[in-house]
Formats: C-alpha cells, sequence, structure tokens
C-alpha cells in the first residue's frame, strides 16, 4: 500500500510503497483512511520534535482520521503513539478510540478540525473550571508577542498555543503598570515559538496568575476521547469556522517542503 513515509527527521516524508497494516490487539481494526489532517502536532511528530517522540524510524505520520472500517461504517479515529500513522492508504485503529459518524458527515472538515479544536475544548472542559460568560483569548500561531501582552490583561483564560518568549513577555506585562488582581488562568498547549519560557518569579508572585498544562498526559485517554461526541457534532453542524484544503497524499512531500497553504488546514486523501 501506499503511505507517507519518515526516514530521517531532518527531510519530509516521502509517498512511498509499504506493507500493509495487520491488528495487533483484540479491539484492533484494519481501516481504509479517507482523510487525515496535517495538524501542528503531526509535523513536531514527523520531525522528532513533540514531547512524546522516541526517535523511533521510520515512521507514518498521522494521528487521526476520518476511515472506513471492516463493516465500512465511517469513524472518527485517534491513534496511539504510534510509527503507523493516518497518512497511509490504510491504518490499525483500536475501535476503543474511535465514534461512528454519519454518511453524510462532512469528512474534510472533521478531518481538519478535530485534533485542533479538540486541544482548546478539552483543555476548557478537563483542565479547569470553566464557567459561562468567562472570557478566553486563544494564542495562535499568527498571534504577535504585543497583541498576547495586551489581550492578557483583560481575559480570564489564555490558550496558549506559543509559549517562549511571547508568553514571557504576556506574563511580565501582567505586573506593569501594575500588577493584575484579576485571576487569569493560563493553559499551556502548544510551543510554536519555543520550548521553554525564563518566567520571572515576580510575574508569578505579584499577578494572581496560575499556569496550568493540557495535553497527552495532563488528560486521560479516557477523558479526551469522551469528549469527541460531541465536539463532532458541533463541528458537523458548523458551529466552527473550518477552512481547509484537500490535497492528494501523493503530494506530501511537496506540501511539507512549500508549506503552500499556510493559512488553511491541509487534509491529506490516500
Amino acid at each position: 500500500m501506499k503511505a507517507a513515509v519518515v526516514t530521517s527527521f531532518n527531510t519530509p516524508p516521502r509517498y512511498e510503497d509499504i506493507d500493509a497494516p495487520t491488528p495487533g490487539g483484540p479491539a484492533d481494526v484494519v481501516v481504509d483512511v479517507v482523510a487525515a489532517g496535517l495538524h501542528p502536532r503531526v509535523r513536531s511528530q514527523a520531525d522528532g520534535s513533540h514531547y512524546t517522540s522516541t526517535d523511533e524510524l521510520p515512521l507514518i505520520p498521522g494521528i487521526d482520521g476520518v476511515g472506513r472500517g471492516p463493516d465500512r461504517r465511517l469513524r472518527y479515529f485517534v491513534l496511539p503513539d504510534t510509527t503507523r500513522g493516518s497518512m497511509a492508504e490504510q491504518t490499525v485503529v483500536d475501535e476503543r478510540r474511535s465514534i461512528l459518524l454519519p454518511e453524510d458527515a462532512d469528512v474534510i472538515a472533521l478531518a481538519a478540525a478535530m485534533n485542533p479544536a479538540m486541544s482548546s475544548w478539552v483543555a476548557l472542559r478537563r483542565r479547569l473550571d470553566f464557567r459561562a460568560g468567562r472570557r478566553v483569548l486563544d494564542a495562535e500561531p499568527d498571534t504577535v508577542a504585543e497583541q498576547l501582552a495586551e489581550g492578557a490583561r483583560d481575559v480570564d483564560v489564555v490558550l496558549d498555543y506559543l509559549w517562549g518568549e511571547p508568553a514571557v513577555r504576556a506574563m511580565v506585562a501582567l505586573t506593569a503598570p501594575e500588577p493584575r488582581q484579576k485571576p487569569l488562568t493560563w493553559v499551556q498547549i502548544g510551543s510554536v515559538a519555543g520550548r521553554s519560557a525564563a518566567i520571572p518569579s515576580a510575574a508569578l508572585r505579584a499577578a494572581r496568575l496560575e499556569i496550568v498544562g493540557s495535553g497527552q498526559g495532563s488528560v486521560t485517554t479516557a477523558k479526551i476521547l469522551a469528549e469527541l461526541p460531541t465536539l463532532a457534532r458541533e463541528i458537523s453542524a458548523g458551529r466552527f469556522t473550518v477552512d481547509a484544503k484537500p490535497v492528494p497524499l501523493a503530494d506530501v512531500e511537496q506540501v511539507w517542503r512549500t508549506d503552500a497553504y499556510p493559512n488553511q488546514r491541509v487534509v491529506h486523501l490516500p
């Protein structure tokens, strides 16, 4: 079968032939992949920089997707940490880590949005006591440091996908010219701007700032899976804006090298 294959963390995946997968556990099934999203998490998996990386090669990237199992029913699935990811014609899925979808489901939107939406969704529902009326700043990669610093002063929760220097500058700004008195929960989710942040101790002592993390480990797999049906319904109902770009999996190397769709969510179609 065909798959995107990573043989070096310094080069993009290549579209190559590879042996078909076989089930390994009692709940495992082989699914025909319909669509798989190229998320930032997938890129960090493929270059070995994600904190769950084991440095094992070769690997097929991809952490989730939409596919059809032996029963031919459509399902969304989440993969465990594995070298046999979803960017292939077939992959192995533990049925307990999947949910059934209606036949008219928008597979492109679901493949594009479930993973990135899940990170914020799970953070708000599983990592803090979030209540109606609270204001949230979603600090995505296109948020500049000045915007993050300004926005953090006026919200109740920051969902931080940046970390690094932008997070440091924003937290320092919370203490000047006067320390913020209103509580702020800073949820650390991603680190596209830097894997470490030298936060001055005064920023933690002088402001009512609480820092928590959200991701694999801090939220159990069971709790993440419990959120999938509701999130899938919300995406299918059009309550999320999804700008997805379907691209043949055969073009994976070109897409990886050129980053031709920087403002869209790439979804690979095997």
